[in-house]
């Protein structure tokens, strides 16, 4: 059950959960606010916490809001793509052939047919993508697997508008936002071990932070660097 704070602007969903302390979050990409409490903590003390933390949910909030974005790509001649956190110029070549990519060291090569439109050309690229992951992912999960002593039935990759990853605890595979792709491969991983932490522990209790700080310590400064990193030029919302 969940319930609503409206404080001013400011509207704070609030879940109750078998947590010791209260977690505060503010998620990208638009600042929605989140506030997992205690089970029986009175909505008063939860109300007032929120207020307490009313700057920094502002401060937060605003960081989102100034994030860079990038552009929407048009998949035209020296546009700036990036592939594993890396920047690359598009290189587009029109041929009555079956559309592919081809990457060398500073570009990437579109072959696609004559007369195809951004949404061709953005479907391609989108493809490819998924292919570069599909090789990353499987060792990833292998690795995570192993050290975190769980097991994956499988995963998935999709375009996500407000998340990196997503579990399902109850059938034991992950999610991967296909906009990964463009990130340096150690966030990747983090993505990972985030989800399949989520294996051992459903919620992001303590016990997850335990998890986490135990077997993946640099995690709160990938997930800042994730989060800091330009978003892309879709409008998100939740």
């Amino acid at each position: 059950m969940t319930e609503l704070i409206q404080l001013g602007d400011i509207q704070i969903t609030v879940s109750r959960k078998a947590v010791k302390n209260v977690h505060l979050s503010v998620h990208p990409p638009v600042g929605h606010v989140t506030l997992v409490a205690p089970s029986e903590t009175r909505i008063e003390v939860i109300r007032a916490y929120a207020i307490s933390k009313l700057g920094w949910i502002r401060n937060q909030q605003d960081k989102l809001i100034n994030q860079s974005r990038e552009t929407p790509r048009q998949y035209v001649e020296r546009e700036s793509h990036y592939l594993w956190g890396r920047r690359y110029l598009l290189s587009v070549i029109e041929k009555d052939v079956k559309p592919t990519v081809i990457l060398d060291h500073q570009r990437i090569t579109l072959v696609v047919r004559p007369g195809s439109d951004v949404q061709k050309r953005a479907e391609v690229i989108h493809e490819w993508h998924k292919s570069l992951l599909h090789e990353a992912v499987p060792a990833l999960i292998s690795k995570w697997e192993q050290k975190l002593k769980v097991k994956v039935t499988g995963y998935f990759l999709q375009r996500m508008k407000t998340k990196w990853g997503s579990c399902n605890h109850d059938a034991g595979n992950i999610r991967l936002n296909t906009e990964l792709v463009k990130k340096p491969k150690d966030l990747l991983e983090y993505v990972i071990v985030h989800e399949l932490a989520h294996l051992l522990e459903p919620t992001h209790s303590d016990r997850f932070v335990a998890i986490l700080d135990e077997h993946y310590p640099t995690w709160r400064e990938a997930r800042i660097e994730l989060n800091e990193l330009p978003l892309s030029a879709e409008t998100w919302s939740l």
